[in-house]
């Protein structure tokens, strides 16, 4: 199973938000690709980012940071934030990196969700961020009346990469990942779901690893990793080990 270090970028630096909150932020790096460097040293075979700029303004923010990070790191990278438009897809690939989260516009736009797929099979991920089981778009500042489970069923059969699920309410919390939710989606479909939102140490990570053979094939974790509580190569070789 794979442990996934988050960067998240705004204003061109390396972040971390509580619960999705873009005026609750601590700032742990001005230099990004630094911290990415710092990961893949560590043992990471693949990195999480986000331009948070992004995905509130709904368009690419951070382009030149994301692409110091791509140059600085031989290992397969995902991005999400403001991917809304084909042009940009093409862009983010032709720039090196292997996998685009497609969020927001899977709700507003579910076609171009299957049109992505087709047009880049096994590069696009959906992302579902949900608050107390509902779905949350525009950079989680707004909900809709639907469900993780109904809004994957959309895609079925789109040919999607992965999910990645977080749970907005434990995000950046350390407070352990939402095991049930993450269970009960993976169960869902058949789609590989890849685990998110606070997972602060060991322990949950050995909680993520049980759902393996539910269909989760990963867990993305930042915060814990920049303030220490969690150990990257720690927790790889945990994976490695089961």
């Amino acid at each position: 199973m794979l442990i996934i270090p988050a960067i998240d970028i705004k204003g061109g630096r390396c972040v971390r938000l509580k619960q999705g909150k873009m005026s609750d932020e601590t700032v742990f790096s001005d230099v990004p690709e630094e911290m990415a460097v710092r990961w893949y040293a560590s043992g990471a075979r693949r990195l999480h980012l986000v331009d948070l700029d992004g995905a509130v303004q709904g368009k690419p923010i951070n382009q030149e940071v994301i692409r110091r990070i791509v140059r600085a790191v031989p290992i397969p990278i995902e991005l999400g934030g403001g991917v809304r438009e084909m042009s940009v897809l093409e862009a983010y690939f032709e720039l090196g990196l292997q996998f685009l989260i497609l969020g927001t516009v899977a709700h507003k736009d579910p076609e171009f969700v299957h049109s992505a797929c087709r047009a880049f099979p096994g590069q696009i991920i959906l992302g579902i961020d949900a608050r107390n089981d509902a779905v949350a778009v525009e950079g989680w500042t707004e909900e809709i009346q639907q469900t993780p489970v109904e809004l994957v069923k959309q895609f079925e059969k789109a040919g999607l990469a992965a999910i990645i699920y977080t749970d907005i309410n434990r995000d950046g919390m350390r407070t352990g990942c939402n095991v049930a939710a993450t269970r009960n989606l993976a169960r869902s479909t058949d789609i590989p779901v890849i685990a998110s939102g606070g997972i602060s140490e060991i322990s949950d990570v050995l909680d993520i690893l049980s759902l393996a053979e539910d269909g989760v094939i990963g867990m993305i974790t930042g915060r814990a990793l920049y303030d220490g509580s969690l150990d990257l190569a720690e927790a790889i070789k945990a994976c490695e080990g089961r």
